[in-house]
């Protein structure tokens, strides 16, 4: 992958990120805070969060997994800057590298990726990467993707994105405003069905299940069984 700027991608600044997020990502909250308890269920002590932008979901990891040291990884420099000052309350327990999603993953116990992993734009793509995610974990440790789905029907797929429309519309975002947004983003992002991400992630060794949604936004687990 090429490096990715959210300030151009999201039109806007770095700053103004986390407060902007909150408005564009329908329950950002309880995403994160669901994508951190599944990674605490396996009481990592190495978690690598993939895109881990201004650090709000390694802090979560964080906070629900008190053992857990988690590596950032982002292509952004920017965003790492941001991620460093967040997590300056926990020392020692963070560590940040500026490198994509195509470089080699450390070992883990945990892999954890929130409104990241549609950067990459094909399945093929998404598959080798899933595998090697796999790879990398130790036999009992898990994969959490927090992301945006879309059906793969176009008659589904118009409910849900004005169900995302009314979302923005609810912070205060109109309408043409909000649909000219996911254009925006989709010049960047490529949203697969869930069930087309998940047979992925079973084609990659993983035993399967999504744990929370709200509209295109899902959880997905993935676990590396242990004598897999």
């Amino acid at each position: 992958m090429g490096r990715h700027s959210v300030s151009r991608h999201l039109r806007v600044e770095v700053d103004a990120y986390d407060e902007a997020i909150r408005r564009f990502i329908p329950g950002y909250e309880t995403m994160l805070r669901v994508a951190a308890c599944e990674i605490a269920s396996v009481e990592p002590r190495h978690v690598l969060d993939l895109g881990g932008g201004t650090g709000a979901l390694a802090e979560a990891i964080l906070l629900a997994a008190p053992g857990a040291t988690v590596e950032l990884v982002d292509v952004d420099p920017d965003m790492l800057a941001v991620a460093r000052e967040r997590l300056d309350a926990y020392p020692g327990r963070a560590d940040f590298r500026e490198a994509s999603f195509d470089d080699p993953l450390p070992d883990a116990d945990a892999v954890a990726a929130s409104l990241a992993l549609h950067h990459v734009p094909t399945m093929d793509e998404k598959r080798r990467l899933f595998a090697r995610i796999h790879e990398c974990l130790r036999p009992g440790g898990v994969f959490v993707n927090a992301d945006a789905t879309m059906p793969a029907e176009p008659e589904a797929r118009e409910p849900v994105w004005r169900a995302w429309a009314a979302h923005l519309g609810s912070c205060g975002i109109p309408e043409e405003r909000a649909y000219r947004h996911f254009a925006e983003w989709q010049e960047e992002d490529t949203y697969f069905p869930r069930e087309v991400e998940a047979a992925a992630m079973r084609a990659a060794g993983f035993e399967v299940g999504a744990v929370w949604s709200d509209g295109p936004m899902v959880v997905a687990v993935g676990k590396r069984p242990v004598a897999g």
